[in-house]
C-alpha cells in the first residue's frame, strides 16, 4: 500500500508541471490545438449540506426538498457532487481547465459569490480565485483556462465586481483575447490565465475577458450513446478555438429512481473503462474531428489525465503549420 501512495503522489507531481515539461516542438502550437485535461462542475467537492436548493431548480425539486429534506437533500448530494479532489488538487494532478459555474444566493444582501450545481458551496468565488492564483505562482509555466458559467442569479452589478475582482488578482497573469495563446507567447509576456466569460456584453467591454468556451454536452445516461454523441459533434467539425468535449454521463429523474442506491459517482466509475478507450482514440490539432479540452467528473479516479495529457505526443510538429499552407491549416501526426 506504501509503495502504491509513493506512486500515485509521484505521478501527482508529474502532472502538475506537465506543461512545462512538454517538448519544444510544442511551444509554438495554440492552446486550441493542444489536448488539455479538464474537470466539469470544477467546485462540486464542497457543496455545502446545508445549503438551500438554487433558486434556478425546478419548482418541483424545490417543493419535494423543502417538504421532505431529510430524504431529498441526501438525494439531492449523491447526484450533484461530480468531484472529490480539492481545486488545488484538480491543479496539481494536471487539470487546466476549470469548470465555474457562479451564483448569487437569492436574498443574499452581500455581494458574495458562490458556485453552484443544485445546491451552493461552502466557499466562495473570490477565495478559490485566490488558491488559484497562490498556485499558479508556484508553476509560472503552466497555464490554466478558468470558465466562467451559469451566473444564477447575477445582476449587472454583480457581474462587474466578479470582473473586478478576476482583474485585481490575477492582474498581468491574464491573457487577452488578441493573444495566440501558444506556451512560448504566454511563457514570454508572463500570462498564465486565460478566463472565458459566458456573457456576450460583459466579453466586449474587457479585452482580458474570452467568449464562452462551447462545451459539447452529452446528456446522457450510457456510456455507448455518449461516445456516439461525441463522435456525432467531431462529424461535424469542431470550433476554429477552443472548446470541450465532456465524457460525463448525466442522469434523469428516471434513472435515479431506477437506481435508488447509486450516485454519480457510481454512475461515473462504471463508464470509465469505455471512455478511456475512447479518449486513447483521439488526436488534438485544428483539423475537422480534433479534440481539444477533453473534461470528465471525479478527476484523479483513473488515469484520465495522464491518458489526455499523452495525446499530445501523437503531434509531429515537425510538419506541423499554424499558419495556412494552400489555403488550409495543416497538422499532421506521427
Amino acid at each position: 500500500m506504501e509503495g502504491l501512495l509513493q506512486t500515485s503522489i509521484h505521478m501527482c507531481h508529474e502532472n502538475g508541471q506537465w506543461m512545462s515539461r512538454l517538448p519544444e516542438k510544442l511551444w509554438d502550437i495554440p492552446l486550441y490545438n493542444l489536448a488539455l485535461p479538464g474537470s466539469h462542475d470544477t467546485m462540486t467537492y464542497c457543496l455545502d449540506k446545508n445549503s438551500a436548493v438554487s433558486g434556478n431548480e425546478s419548482k418541483v425539486v424545490k417543493f419535494l426538498n423543502k417538504c421532505m429534506p431529510c430524504i431529498v437533500h441526501p438525494i439531492i448530494m449523491k447526484w450533484s457532487t461530480t468531484q472529490v479532489l480539492t481545486v488545488t488538487e484538480q491543479l496539481e494532478a494536471g487539470v487546466r481547465y476549470l469548470d465555474f459555474r457562479i451564483a448569487h444566493k437569492s436574498n443574499d444582501p452581500s455581494m458574495n459569490l458562490y458556485f453552484v450545481h443544485m445546491v451552493y458551496t461552502t466557499i466562495t468565488v473570490q477565495d478559490i480565485l485566490c488558491k488559484v492564483l497562490r498556485w499558479l505562482e508556484t508553476h509560472p509555466q503552466e497555464v490554466v483556462i478558468l470558465a466562467c458559467r451559469n451566473f444564477d442569479g447575477l445582476t449587472k452589478k454583480l457581474h462587474r465586481h466578479l470582473i473586478a475582482c478576476i482583474k485585481e488578482i490575477f492582474q498581468c497573469k491574464l491573457c487577452p483575447r488578441n493573444v495566440v495563446p501558444t506556451l512560448r507567447t504566454m511563457w514570454q509576456r508572463g500570462h498564465q490565465l486565460i478566463v472565458s466569460y459566458e456573457d456576450d456584453m460583459e466579453v466586449v467591454e474587457h479585452c482580458e475577458l474570452w467568449p464562452a468556451i462551447p462545451y459539447w454536452w452529452g446528456n446522457k445516461t450510457a456510456t455507448c450513446s455518449l461516445i456516439q454523441y461525441l463522435e456525432h459533434m467531431k462529424r461535424m467539425g469542431r470550433p476554429e478555438e477552443f472548446f470541450v468535449a465532456g465524457i460525463n454521463l448525466t442522469e434523469n429523474l428516471r434513472y435515479i429512481l431506477v437506481h435508488p442506491f447509486g450516485s454519480l459517482k457510481k454512475m461515473t466509475l462504471r463508464s470509465l473503462p469505455c471512455l478511456k478507450i475512447w479518449i486513447k482514440q483521439q488526436y488534438p490539432g485544428p483539423q475537422k474531428e480534433c479534440i481539444n479540452i477533453i473534461a470528465g467528473d471525479f478527476i484523479g479516479n483513473d488515469d484520465f489525465v495522464k491518458d489526455v495529457i499523452e495525446l499530445n505526443t501523437k503531434i509531429n510538429s515537425s510538419l506541423c503549420c499554424h499558419g495556412k499552407v494552400g489555403g488550409t491549416n495543416c497538422v499532421s501526426f506521427s
